[in-house]
């Protein structure tokens, strides 16, 4: 019996507001760069990332032009989404609004705000990567 979800399962999970972790091939010495991030996500869309412009995540997505996204529960049932795809829009610049609309995902109203004028001085090195996903992998032990 497989415990695959299906299409409409897996794009609502992965829309919840979960905490990511995004990875991308770091050439033939390394392993894959794989780290925590926040994203966005509404069923049928593009995952959506914003990220400073010179972290080496977006150097090595700009290099690669697709990357890895995996999403889970921590508590029983277990469950997980991973999709893969390859980038199709890197927009470079991000204002303080999009960056307050895209922390809401995960803070509130309050706090995306509050998260936002706190780090006012990196909205100029923020940029927004597109992923359209090809790929899905999941998981459901429910």
């Amino acid at each position: 019996m497989s415990r695959a979800m299906s299409g409409r399962e897996r794009e609502t999970f992965l829309a919840e507001a979960r905490v990511a972790v995004v990875s991308v091939v770091d050439g033939d010495a390394r392993g894959p760069l794989t780290v925590p991030i926040w994203y966005g996500y509404a069923p049928g869309g593009e995952i959506v990332l914003i990220t400073a412009r010179d972290s080496r995540k977006a150097r090595l997505i700009r290099r690669a032009g697709r990357f890895s996204l995996c999403v889970q529960t921590t508590e029983p049932p277990y469950r997980y989404v991973s999709v893969e795809g390859p980038v199709t829009v890197i927009d470079e610049s991000v204002t303080r609004d999009e960056r307050r609309d895209f922390a809401r995902r995960y803070l509130g109203e309050e706090g995306a705000g509050r998260y936002v004028a706190s780090t006012e001085e990196a909205t100029d090195r923020m940029i927004r990567i597109r992923m359209r996903p090809e790929v899905w992998l999941s998981e459901d032990q429910g």
